[in-house]
């Protein structure tokens, strides 16, 4: 399985503003660091924010940062609502497939999907930045004192 770019891009922003800083983070300095257009961000940020993973404002001294509570969701989690309900095979597209009556296929796939989903969620995203649960974590402590 392949991350599509939405849920690489987003995977990335989450890491890149995970550090806590005095100034918010913005879509020029994002887009400029993980060498993305910011029009591909603006797509990824605003969908992260309606999922409130992140915390947005707008104006001068806007910008964008990690809301604490994305630290201790599940990777898999994260991934499948990122990648959206796609199966790895569409069996009727472009038209249904003739093997359907005898495919047992779609069935193991779907399965390996959901396998692929639970094993990421054994981590934790404060787990793959190697930090500690924001509970713990001083960064996350700031972000909520702000």
């Amino acid at each position: 399985m392949q991350l599509n770019k939405f849920t690489d891009y987003a995977l990335r922003v989450l890491m890149y503003v995970a550090p806590l800083r005095e100034a918010p983070y913005t879509i020029a300095e994002i887009a400029q660091n993980l060498h993305v257009s910011q029009n591909h961000l603006i797509k990824v940020v605003h969908f992260m924010a309606k999922q409130n993973w992140l915390i947005t404002t707008r104006g001068k001294g806007g910008g964008i940062r990690l809301n604490p509570q994305v630290l201790d969701m599940g990777l898999g989690t994260l991934v499948h609502t990122l990648q959206g309900d796609a199966a790895i095979v569409d069996c009727n597209k472009p038209e249904p497939c003739i093997l359907l009556p005898r495919c047992g296929l779609k069935g193991i796939l779907n399965q390996a999907l959901l396998q692929f989903y639970q094993s990421l969620n054994q981590y934790t995203f404060a787990q793959a930045l190697a930090l500690p649960s924001h509970a713990q974590h001083p960064l996350a402590i700031d972000i909520l004192n702000v």
